[in-house]
């Protein structure tokens, strides 16, 4: 059934499933040991399989696919003693900003019904500030947990590349795949800071497969405040112009930062934006081109042979295994500059996104080229939305995502956090201290 929540037009939905009995308690009763997410209601993305439930991905394809097995991360929820109680909306086949599809409709987002929450995992952070659930379980290739994040003012987790099983994902993939995607990564969605760290802690492991012999120990935090935090901002940058209300709420964060004690240095990344997107976006591409069905992945074959040495959109989404070979050697330099970066600092905050949440726009527009993003009054292309999504993605970095304020218009803002790889409770870390010198963070009227 589907649940809803919130006053007047000011609603969201989330698929709801009867709870299977009440394990939780009985394990009270029996004086067990109760894990850390004990009787803690969670709901899950509609991307990630949950047993007895249906999942989707958002597509028609799989619109009646009820999963006969968890998702290893799931099970790790329930592990811990989470209970799933339904799943969360996004887009088919998590590929947008924005969250609707055939099979469950909109997603509005609780802080203003004409707008979305984000995407792909729209549903997972509109049910988190809206208060349906304790804690979500997202996933994230090109911002799918930090734009909805930063659009419905709650916390999210990109974690390091790889940390996180992704088993049980039917994004772009038939019910039990095995092999895994590119830069693609699970994490949690919360309302508080501490929400991440824990969420974090319970997620965070070596798969089934290395289970027997592989343990992951991730490094402490590099500071415990923020008086020890030594902070890059990036704000702003001419490629990818950010809206400049967004930018003054971000600056007062980061003088907020600075008040604190933390050693602050404007500083753009390693590799600046043009050259990132230089190397993210055919990777990416080429990503989804795994999620064409094989008549549409003929025709974009077909048309690859016409584009030419220039390449273009059919030319990426077909890429050979040499070429994208190439580009992934680009990518490991990639990495070692940004590695060097973080030897002088801890961590770099930097937008989310050119904008806040943008109205509803359901043109059918696969390749992009007619939706645009309004920015200081001016239209540009919508795909700018992956721009600050690139640095932390393709070079596999950590990234959190904090609420810092809100917009005349009442829309949340968040600032994203990138840390070294596999320093994610450095994110964690800094999220929490930000969170207590900048105060609490309103909710919308009627939640």
């Amino acid at each position: 059934m589907l649940q809803t929540a919130g006053a007047g037009r000011n609603t969201i939905e989330v698929l709801v499933e009867p709870a299977a009995g009440l394990p939780a308690d009985r394990a009270v009763s029996r004086g067990e040991p109760l894990g850390p997410l004990h009787g803690v209601p969670v709901t899950i993305k509609d991307s990630l399989e949950v047993a007895g439930m249906r999942t989707t991905g958002g597509s028609t394809r799989w619109g009646h696919h009820v999963s006969t097995h968890d998702a290893e991360s799931v099970a790790r929820l329930k592990d811990a003693g989470a209970i799933v109680f339904g799943k969360s909306n996004m887009p088919p086949d998590a590929r947008d900003w924005q969250t609707y599809n055939e099979v469950y409709g909109t997603t509005n987002n609780p802080w203003d019904p004409t707008r979305g929450p984000g995407g792909s995992s729209g549903g997972s952070a509109a049910a988190v500030d809206a208060g349906l659930t304790g804690l979500e379980l997202g996933g994230d290739t090109a911002g799918s947990i930090r734009v909805p994040a930063h659009f419905c003012g709650v916390y999210g987790l990109r974690p390091s590349f790889g940390i996180v099983p992704r088993y049980g994902s039917v994004s772009g993939h038939a019910p039990g795949t095995l092999a895994d995607f590119d830069m693609a990564v699970l994490g949690p969605l919360g309302r508080h800071a501490d929400d991440l760290d824990l969420g974090l802690d319970v997620l965070a492991g070596a798969d089934h497969d290395r289970a027997p012999a592989w343990r992951l120990e991730l490094p402490s935090a590099r500071a415990s405040t923020l008086r020890e935090f030594r902070v890059a901002a990036w704000l702003d940058d001419p490629f990818c112009p950010v809206d400049s209300e967004l930018v003054a709420i971000m600056q007062a964060a980061l003088e907020a930062v600075r008040a604190a004690g933390a050693t602050v240095v404007d500083d753009k990344g390693p590799v600046g934006l043009d050259e990132t997107m230089d190397l993210y976006q055919p990777l990416l591409m080429a990503q989804s081109g795994l999620v064409e069905p094989d008549e549409s992945y003929a025709r974009l074959v077909e048309l690859a042979a016409t584009e030419g040495t220039t390449g273009g959109f059919a030319s990426d989404l077909t890429l050979r295994f040499r070429d994208w070979h190439a580009l992934d050697e680009r990518r490991q330099h990639s990495r070692r500059r940004w590695a060097e970066f973080f030897r002088d600092v801890d961590v770099l905050l930097c937008p989310v996104s050119p904008t806040a949440a943008f109205p509803h726009d359901q043109q059918p527009d696969p390749g992009w080229s007619v939706r645009t993003l309004r920015v200081d009054g001016t239209d540009r292309p919508y795909r700018e939305m992956l721009t600050w999504m690139a640095p932390s993605s393709v070079n596999h970095l950590p990234a959190a995502v904090a609420p810092v304020g809100a917009t005349r218009e009442g829309l949340p803002v968040g600032i994203q956090v990138i840390a070294p790889y596999l320093h994610d409770r450095t994110a964690v870390r800094f999220v929490r201290c930000l969170a207590e010198v900048i105060g609490g963070f309103r909710r919308p009227p009627g939640f």
